[in-house]
């Protein structure tokens, strides 16, 4: 089992997310470079699982908005700094899939069973490759290839660097600017 990580960050505006960058000693601790599904707290506010996010630059990072959306006694303001502790959950929240890839899911009955059946990790690993693009048309390219994928039986995409490949909204090239 892994140890309990905990550390304060500065809370930094990345486009128009609040997000907190991990020590370097705190993402050296996790068991991926890529996301991974965490439970603790934030401030000591209790959270559920939650998904620590890669950097592309082999750190890790949090919407600290996102995380404190739901927790009680949420503070007035926006912090400077938060305190996190968390471990690695034993489970992984459902990602939100996007309307254009639940719609060709819906039209395609093999590749749903595929995804129905894949584990939840396995689930955002196809939300972010398809996402981790700016372009429409590589995006539209990518729900075609990942229903073809599915329909086949493929349960994770292919050649997919997870260490690499952090939120579109906020990086460039696969890296998050620090």
């Amino acid at each position: 089992m892994t140890a309990t990580i905990r550390f304060e960050a500065p809370v930094v505006t990345r486009g128009e997310r609040r997000i907190a960058f991990l020590p370097a000693e705190a993402s050296a601790a996790l068991p991926s470079r890529g996301q991974v599904a965490v439970e603790g707290t934030l401030d000591g506010r209790p959270f559920e699982v939650a998904v620590v996010e890669p950097d592309g630059l082999r750190g890790h990072w949090i919407d600290v908005e996102r995380l404190s959306a739901g927790l009680q006694g949420d503070p007035a303001g926006a912090p400077e700094s938060v305190t996190l502790e968390f471990a690695p959950a034993g489970t992984w929240p459902e990602p939100e899939v996007p309307a254009d890839l639940q719609t060709a899911l819906d039209g395609a009955p093999a590749s749903a069973a595929t995804w129905a059946d894949i584990t939840p990790m396995a689930r955002w690993e196809w939300v972010r490759w398809i996402a981790s693009t700016r372009s429409p048309g590589t995006r539209a390219r990518r729900v075609e290839v990942g229903i073809d994928k599915l329909d086949r039986g493929s349960r994770r995409p292919c050649c997919f660097d997870l260490s690499s490949c952090t939120d579109p909204e906020l990086a460039k090239s696969g890296k998050l600017a620090r």
